[in-house]
C-alpha cells in the first residue's frame, strides 16, 4: 500500500531528477542558441538563452567551406564505421577467449590486459613505434590503429557479461553437439549479447568520432585525412585557419564571426551523436549494468 509519505517522497525524487535533468541539458541548449546568435550582440551581452538577435551567419560561413569540412566529415564517419566494427569484433572474440575458465595461462592474458589498463608506455614511444615501426604516419591508420589497439577495457567488459549472463551449460551443450568454438561463439554468444555490442560499439564509436589527437600526432598539417574533429579543433585555436581557405566566398576578415563560430564549430561536431545516442540508450544502460557487475 502506498502512503502518502511513499507519494511526497515520489514526488520530491522527481522533481529532483528533472531539475539534474535540466542542469544536465542546458549546457546544450546555451551552445545551440550561442550558435546562432548575432555576433555583436555576443560580443556586447555574452552568451544567453535569451540573446538579443539571431544569426546564421556562423553557420553560413562554415557551411561555405563545406567542400574541407565535407570530406573531413567523411573521413570521420569512415574511421568511426570501420574502427568501431573492427574494435567490437576484436574486443568480444578475446573476451570469449578469457571468459573460458579451462583456458590454458588464462590468469596471465587477464593480468596482461588488467596491466595496460593501469600503465602506459607514454607518448613518445607510443609515437615512435607507430610511425617507425608500424609507419601509419599520413596513411587512414593514422587515425584507426591506436584507439584500436587500445581497448582492454572493452574486453573486460565483454568478458564479464559473458561470464555473468550467458550459461556456461548451453555452451557446454552445443559442445556436445558437436559445435566449434567459432560456431558457439556467432551462434550463441553474440546474439545473446546484443545489448553489450551496443554498450561497447557505442564508446568505442564516441572515442573514434571525438578523437582528435591521432590526426594531431600522426597526419601532417596539409593531409587530406583529417577528421572532422581535427580540423574543428584547428578551426576552434586559430580562426585564421578560416581565412586562408576563404577562397570564392563572400566573407573578409572583419565580417568573420569570431565569437559565434566557435559556438556553431562545436555544435556541428557532437550533432550527429546527439542525434544518434538516444537510439542506443536502452542498449546502452542494460550493457553497462551487466557488464559491470560479477557476482
Amino acid at each position: 500500500m502506498i502512503t502518502a509519505s511513499d507519494k511526497r517522497w515520489g514526488i520530491a525524487g522527481h522533481v529532483l531528477m528533472a531539475v539534474l535533468a535540466f542542469l544536465a541539458l542546458a549546457p546544450f541548449v546555451l551552445l545551440l542558441i550561442a550558435s546562432f546568435t548575432e555576433e555583436g550582440a555576443a560580443i556586447r551581452n555574452g552568451y544567453s538563452f535569451f540573446p538579443e538577435e539571431f544569426s546564421l551567419e556562423a553557420y553560413r560561413y562554415i557551411f561555405n567551406q563545406w567542400s574541407t569540412i565535407g570530406r573531413s566529415y567523411m573521413v570521420t564517419i569512415f574511421i568511426t564505421v570501420v574502427g568501431t566494427v573492427a574494435g567490437v569484433i576484436m574486443a568480444a572474440m578475446l573476451a570469449f577467449v578469457v571468459s573460458r575458465k579451462d583456458l590454458p595461462g588464462r590468469s596471465i592474458i587477464l593480468f596482461m590486459l588488467t596491466f595496460t589498463m593501469l600503465f602506459h608506455g607514454g607518448l613518445t614511444s607510443t609515437y615512435i613505434i607507430y610511425t617507425q615501426i608500424f609507419h601509419i604516419k599520413d596513411t587512414m591508420f593514422g587515425l584507426l590503429l591506436p584507439g584500436l589497439l587500445m581497448n582492454a577495457y572493452s574486453v573486460m567488459m565483454f568478458r564479464n557479461y559473458f561470464e555473468t549472463t550467458i550459461p556456461e551449460a548451453l555452451m557446454e551443450a552445443a559442445q556436445i553437439d558437436g559445435a566449434k568454438e567459432t560456431t558457439i561463439f556467432f551462434k550463441i554468444v553474440v546474439p545473446l549479447s546484443l545489448p553489450m555490442v551496443a554498450t561497447v560499439g557505442l564508446t568505442v564509436a564516441l572515442t573514434y568520432w571525438n578523437d582528435w589527437q591521432n590526426g594531431l600526432y600522426y597526419l601532417s598539417n596539409n593531409s587530406k585525412l583529417q577528421s572532422i574533429q581535427t580540423l574543428l579543433n584547428k578551426m576552434n585555436e586559430n580562426i585564421k585557419f578560416l581565412q586562408q581557405n576563404n577562397v570564392g566566398t563572400q566573407f573578409t576578415a572583419a565580417d568573420m564571426p569570431s565569437t559565434t563560430i566557435r559556438m556553431a564549430i562545436a555544435v556541428v561536431g557532437i550533432l550527429p551523436i546527439l542525434l544518434l545516442y538516444p537510439f542506443f540508450q536502452k542498449w546502452f544502460v542494460q550493457g553497462i549494468m551487466a557488464g559491470a557487475v560479477k557476482e
